[in-house]
């Protein structure tokens, strides 16, 4: 991280009694689960959000694990030999052909105000675009970051950085599963049924073409759909042959008490005929069997199918808003 890691200009300034030291491995991971405990109270974090909730030390492992360089992609900032916080960077494609590098850091409250966000935010840039010119995307890329929309502070400091607000997640929960609406008469012609994987491709294809106009949407590929498949309380709609439509839910294995509706989608000639609603009841009612008391979802404030007419129907509320930042790349 020397004068030129950020392709000329001047090292990031860190304010004096401060170090950024690289990622170790699994000596972190308890400390930075402790930073994220310690910002929950002050940021309003919701500890069951299935968006950002509040990792254990072993989901941080996960999450550590996945990235390509965990090492070089994240940093941790220590104040007197103790870890207060850590900010880490990732990326994708999405549909349109934009790379997202997308940032996100957490810092002990007590911290924050000193310059050390600003720092944070320095380094994560400059990581950026180091990796931009490495991979060659500078004509795709764009600066992204999240914040929750009760973070104050974050958001400041995004703002005042030059980001602007794109789009945000809305989370919902169901408070009772034991408490779900009758179905009513399911829709003419259509069958529910399990999602069997000689219908995997079929169920993938129906998600993916059902965000087919919509904007900031990563690349997902079968083979993605495939690796993380948990059929058990996953449900389709067919309309004779066609699949028309699927609810993907899951078992949250930390917690198997919750529910996530993870995909609810309905091919654009099948909507408006109660086919989504029967296959989210259906879906939560799997749920329900296998164990969990309560269900989340999240969906995008621009969404233009009234998905929250649909949720709310059934018992979802509004817990969280989770706001996406951008900035033009500027390499």
């Amino acid at each position: 991280m020397g004068a030129n890691s950020s392709g000329g200009r001047a090292a990031p300034q860190r304010p004096p009694g401060y170090v950024f030291r690289p990622y170790r491995g699994r000596a972190d991971h308890g400390a930075m689960a402790a930073v994220r405990r310690g910002c929950a109270a002050r940021d309003g974090v919701d500890p069951g959000s299935v968006v950002e909730g509040l990792p254990t030390a072993i989901e941080i492992a996960e999450s550590c694990a996945a990235l390509d360089d965990p090492s070089a992609d994240q940093i941790l900032v220590e104040n007197g030999g103790v870890v207060v916080g850590y900010v880490t960077v990732r990326w994708w494609q999405e549909r349109d052909g934009t790379r997202l590098y997308l940032h996100r850091g957490h810092l002990l409250p007590e911290h924050r105000g000193r310059g050390v966000g600003t720092a944070m935010l320095a380094w994560a840039e400059s990581r950026i675009r180091r990796l931009v010119r490495q991979q060659g995307t500078a004509r795709t890329a764009v600066f992204g970051a999240n914040a929750m929309a009760c973070e104050e502070e974050a958001t400041a400091l995004l703002l005042d950085g030059g980001y602007r607000r794109v789009f945000s997640l809305v989370e919902l929960q169901l408070a009772d599963l034991r408490r779900l609406p009758e179905a009513g008469r399911w829709p003419d012609g259509v069958r529910i049924g399990a999602v069997e994987p000689d219908s995997y491709r079929a169920a993938w294809r129906t998600v993916v073409d059902s965000y087919a106009d919509a904007a900031f949407t990563p690349e997902w590929t079968f083979d993605r759909f495939v690796a993380t498949a948990d059929p058990a309380c996953w449900r389709a709609a067919w309309d004779g042959e066609q699949m028309a439509g699927v609810a993907l839910c899951s078992v949250r294995r930390p917690d198997p008490t919750v529910g996530e509706v993870e995909e609810l989608s309905v091919r654009a000639g099948s909507r408006r005929r109660g086919i989504g609603r029967t296959l989210l009841l259906d879906g939560l009612r799997r749920l329900r069997e296998h164990g969990a008391v309560t269900a989340r979802l999240y969906t995008g404030t621009a969404n233009p199918h009234r998905s929250y007419d649909l949720y709310e129907s059934v018992g979802f509320r509004r817990r969280n808003e989770y706001v996406r930042y951008r900035k033009p790349f500027d390499g």
